[in-house]
């Protein structure tokens, strides 16, 4: 008869409830150690052609929270759990964090120089998210529970061995300043998809995401190293150098589970992480370290939320403020043991009791370039499509109105240039596409705005042309990104909604209508021959204006 297995395969046997023992024998030898469950669900079982009687007995024997959990747990979707994706139920069980073969491996020396970190929070602003304009009406109290709950950081300090930060040197072929890298390389992009958000627990982090998984868990104890929209990882550039050290500039797309079992998963997306480090050359000595979320923009985080046990379940999306989140050094790394000149282990205190002062000299800088300038690297190396300048927006229309040239402007829930953006699929196509960026730089003055910003603008009665222009964009703004094309007075002459934008370019040409979005023979992407002819045709349209 059919039947659906689950069990650990090893010195002992764990049965879960209705699996039969005496079909162990049947399993392969090569499996090793693994449980064997369904996952995903009755849809994916019956998808791979498991009789329908062995599935619903699998969700009697399970239940839907035991399947929901083991889905979430099969990160691969192989229909089995390795021993690594094992490890999270191990450690919750054992209360035991093993070690990872990196660790290991490369260990760092005990006796080198230690750093103290603090990590500073202030949990999120409720009232920003837009659902609580209705007070979170149909939003259940269990859904934010993770997030309510989370008012400090998991570790408010930590001790860390100063080579641990080795991870963010330079390659030898980035000893330029500005020239970014990779410290985590992002594997997704807008053809590889996203990753599942129905996972609760975080990948073991290999290599150099070890450093970054623990200075995060500072913060949560459920950090994910790699999000799952492009772009991920981390990239660094060098902003400073000396003699003996380097300023280095970073910035980390990372984020956040806050929900566990039986609760579905609650996703915490950070606009980013950015900071610096001052580190010895040869990762001996941290001098500075500072790490924080951008807090100056009116809404800084994406939160997502399933509301079933499955990849189609309903996801409700929402924004919101972070006022802090950050860790900072409390002073340079020092040694964790002191020799006197003979190279005995002396006491860390003098005769009075009192801790050894340590006097660091000061840096003299021989090369260096401005923090702004670092950052606009690394946001580039991120995000191509910055190779074009976004001015804010009232900056956008005076420097519009100097050049005589349009607005090329984007208005959207999210901002475009962080992981906080509703403006995804939108920045990873068309925007950095060659042809599009080559006209937005010869033709046009960009901007992007968040709605909430304008509305604030909007009611700003101290400078009247600047309130009339966010009124001459609102009017024509539609959830959830608006593309608009004006003449710098803000008189709006085109503008196409992304839903839209994305709807037609997905038709064949022979079904598309309008002749303003008509697709050009000269390129095989739909996509950026639609948004080309969509800023060709508002030039076509401004003539008139700016010819006078």
């Amino acid at each position: 008869m059919g039947s659906c297995r689950s069990f650990w395969r090893g010195p002992w046997d764990l049965w879960l409830p209705g699996v039969w023992p005496n079909e162990q024998a049947a399993l392969p030898a090569e499996q090793g150690a693994e449980m064997l469950c369904p996952a995903q669900g009755l849809e994916t079982w019956r998808g791979a052609g498991l009789e329908q009687g062995s599935c619903e007995l699998a969700l009697k024997s399970l239940g839907n929270e035991g399947l929901f959990l083991f889905s979430s747990l099969d990160t691969n979707n192989d229909l089995y759990l390795s021993p690594e994706e094992f490890k999270p139920i191990a450690e919750k069980l054992t209360g035991v964090a093993p070690i990872s073969d990196f660790e290991e491996e490369e260990m760092p020396d005990p006796g080198g120089e230690t750093l103290s970190l603090v990590a500073k929070f202030q949990p999120l602003v409720m009232e920003t998210m837009t659902k609580s304009k209705d007070g979170f009406l149909g939003i259940s109290h269990v859904a934010l529970s993770g997030l309510r709950n989370w008012t400090a950081p998991a570790t408010p300090m930590s001790v860390m061995l100063a080579r641990q930060f080795k991870a963010f040197l330079p390659p030898k072929n980035k000893l330029d300043l500005g020239d970014p890298w990779w410290i985590i390389p992002s594997e997704l992009n807008i053809f590889t998809g996203y990753l599942s958000n129905n996972r609760f627990y975080p990948p073991p982090p290999k290599g150099k995401e070890i450093i970054i998984h623990r200075l995060l868990s500072m913060f949560h104890p459920r950090p994910f190293v790699k999000t799952r929209f492009a772009p991920q990882g981390a990239v660094a550039c060098i902003q400073a150098i000396s003699t003996f050290y380097y300023t280095i500039a970073f910035r980390i797309h990372a984020e956040f589970q806050l929900n566990e079992p039986p609760d579905f998963p609650f996703w915490f997306s950070p606009g980013q992480f950015t900071g610096h480090i001052i580190l010895s050359k040869d990762s001996s000595h941290v001098r500075e370290f500072k790490l924080f979320v951008p807090n100056n923009r009116s809404l800084n985080v994406d939160m997502e939320w399933l509301y079933g046990a499955s990849e189609s379940s309903n996801m409700e999306v929402d924004i919101g403020y972070l006022p802090q989140m950050e860790l900072e050094s409390t002073g340079p790394s020092i040694p964790s043991v002191i020799h006197d000149e003979n190279g005995n282990v002396i006491d860390s205190r003098d005769p009075s009791g009192e801790p050894i002062q340590f006097v660091f000299e000061e840096i003299t800088w021989q090369q260096e370039i401005p923090w702004e300038e670092a950052a606009q690297k690394l946001e580039v190396a991120m995000y191509p499509f910055k190779k074009v300048s976004y001015l804010p927006f009232t900056q956008a229309f005076e420097r519009a109105k100097a050049e005589k040239k349009l607005v090329h402007s984007i208005l959207l829930w999210g901002a475009l240039d962080d992981q906080s953006c509703s403006g995804r699929t939108l920045r990873e196509t068309v925007l950095e596409s060659s042809p599009i960026l080559a006209l937005l730089n010869e033709s046009f003055i960009s901007s992007w705005s968040l709605v909430k910003e304008l509305e604030e603008l909007q009611t700003n009665r101290e400078n009247e042309f600047y309130s009339k222009l966010a009124d001459l964009h609102l009017e024509k703004y539609n959830f959830p990104v608006e593309m608009i094309i004006c003449l710098p007075n803000g008189t709006v002459i085109h503008h196409i909604n992304a839903n839209y934008f994305l709807d037609i370019t997905s038709m064949k040409p022979e079904d598309v209508e309008s002749s303003i979005f008509s697709f050009s023979t000269n390129f095989e992407d739909p996509s950026t021959a639609t948004y080309l002819q969509f800023l060709k045709e508002g030039l076509q349209r401004a003539k008139p204006y700016l010819q006078t």
